[in-house]
């Protein structure tokens, strides 16, 4: 009978080692895969962005700073073919201005977007890319036109992007990034609008 007694209590100690080891492996687990969330959540890609500039969880910053990098990306290429295919001057010269300001103002939020972990691509968006293609078919007058035409509208939305980011980030880096910004696009807006009123 103490045998017996002493088989069975070898068993359930046995049983309840392995319970044991299998709870640790499960804390273990939930462990790594709390810390793999967040990674994801600190560690900001633009794989992983998503498309209204509106957004305020967390992944607004990277939100702000993939589109705002895009765009200021499209300025700098489209005002260098303004230089070279515009026609009026005046279209010339604010093509220049475009990538002088924009140049600056892609290097500092670089700078930025690198201290977040905040992964900017190296080139410009689809959508971006398709304005740029296009803009290089056309030369002269042509040009002049649509160019200024697009720099009204593009400089719109530059500013409601950069608007909504200085009222709904929480990145104070990016949120002084945006307000540094606006007073320069509102510039450029209005030396734009003036522009295409006067080559219409």
């Amino acid at each position: 009978m103490k045998t017996i007694n002493r088989f069975f209590s070898i068993i359930i100690t046995i049983l309840m080692v392995s319970a044991c080891g299998s709870n640790g492996s499960k804390e273990t687990n939930n462990t790594n895969a709390d810390n793999n969330a967040s990674d994801t959540l600190t560690s900001y890609d633009s794989a992983t962005v998503v498309k209204d500039a509106a957004d305020t969880s967390t992944n607004y910053p990277a939100t702000f700073a993939v589109k705002a990098a895009s765009g200021g990306m499209m300025e700098v290429e489209l005002g260098t073919l303004a230089q070279q295919n515009a026609q009026n001057p005046r279209v010339k010269a604010f093509g220049a201005m475009m990538v002088k300001d924009h140049s600056k103002a892609n290097k500092e939020l670089m700078t930025i977007a690198t201290s977040k972990t905040i992964s900017i691509p190296g080139k410009v968006s689809e959508e971006h890319q398709n304005h740029i293609d296009e803009m290089k078919k056309l030369k002269g007058a042509d040009f002049d036109k649509h160019y200024m035409d697009m720099m009204v509208n593009d400089h719109k939305e530059d500013i409601d992007l950069f608007e909504t980011a200085s009222k709904n980030i929480e990145d104070q880096d990016l949120k002084a990034f945006a307000l540094k910004t606006l007073p320069i696009l509102n510039m450029h807006l209005d030396s734009a609008k003036a522009i295409n009123d006067d080559i219409k």
